[in-house]
């Protein structure tokens, strides 16, 4: 009777929390929501998570705010997001280079789910494209290459983060393509980085579509390929890495993470309406001419995506950062 008794007594203490848990997801949000992102202004990731952003805000009626947390290999945004309080107000949307980090760069990375976050949802995903200053004389992707093969190391590529995904992508190519290039590094995301394409101070650059779409549009830079596993719809005349080298793919993605502690209805509800948001057709558009795809995942699903990006990927970087 004793044991009935302290369980029935847990219980009770337990009502007023579990309450206030539901009041929080019945009234959630109340006031502006933070996502951290953990690149810099004007990259790719960083439009995609604008976009969550006003999606989610115009759904809401509260504001959803962006901060940009670069560096590091994506610690710095990663330690903000921990440390935040875990009541549903401030969220982590991560790429998939904080996931892939290797420890040898970045001791506190690669982030795990869910030791480290609430997996919530999926949000987009960017094929990496191939662009060069056209006055470099190389027109395709086969061009570069034999360019690279004849004159080692002289080709200069524009390096938008170390260790992010840009910056395996050109890693891998090289590896699979069995060429050296120079890497030109910068830490503030791709503006400057393309600066110096445009002024042919760098030859080439590797960047999701948004981070160059404008010297794209103005015939600044060319696009020679893009590595996703067949052409792209809004894309028809840039050919696939595959094409050159048969099974290259790579692309970066983003998901939606909460710190540890927020609760459990919260988790729900944002769940549920970022799937809303990133499986509208008007949103999907959006992204498409931005070079992003959207689509919805359950945080169970995303758990198990991520831990099958890392498993997949680890290796081919280990072995990368071996040489």
């Amino acid at each position: 009777m004793k044991t009935l008794y302290m369980l029935g007594l847990a219980g009770l203490l337990m009502l007023p929390a579990v309450a206030a848990a539901r009041a929080q997801a019945g009234n959630y949000p109340d006031k502006p929501v933070t996502i951290i992102a953990d690149a810099a202004p004007g990259a790719t990731p960083d439009v995609d998570a604008r976009a969550i952003a006003d999606g989610l805000s115009k759904m809401w009626g509260q504001q959803v705010i962006v901060v940009n947390r670069p560096g590091a290999n994506g610690s710095i945004a990663a330690h903000a997001a921990s440390d935040a309080v875990p009541d549903g107000y401030t969220l982590f949307m991560p790429a998939f280079s904080t996931f892939a980090a290797l420890q040898t760069t970045a001791p506190n990375l690669p982030l795990k789910l869910p030791r480290d976050f609430i997996p919530i949802g999926y949000t987009a995903e960017n094929p990496m494209f191939f662009a060069v200053n056209p006055s470099i004389g190389i027109a395709s992707l086969p061009q570069l290459i034999a360019a690279a093969k004849k004159d080692p190391g002289r080709i200069s590529i524009a390096v938008t983060g170390v260790g992010r995904m840009t910056h395996l992508t050109g890693l891998l190519f090289q590896e699979r393509a069995d060429v050296s290039l120079l890497p030109v590094p910068y830490n503030s995301g791709p503006a400057a980085a393309l600066a110096d394409v445009v002024s042919d101070r760098v030859a080439m650059i590797i960047e999701g579509y948004s981070g160059i779409v404008g010297a794209v549009k103005a015939g600044q830079v060319k696009l020679i390929a893009v590595a996703s596993p067949e052409r792209l719809p809004q894309f028809p005349d840039v050919p696939t890495v595959a094409e050159t080298i048969p099974g290259f793919a790579a692309r970066g993605w983003q998901v939606l993470v909460a710190p540890n502690g927020t609760p459990k209805p919260i988790i729900d509800k944002v769940s549920v309406d970022l799937a809303k948001v990133v499986t509208d057709a008007k949103f999907k558009e959006r992204l498409a001419n931005i070079g992003s795809y959207s689509r919805a995942m359950t945080p169970d699903e995303v758990l198990t995506f991520v831990q099958k990006e890392q498993d997949t990927w680890l290796p081919i970087l280990q072995k990368i950062s071996d040489k």
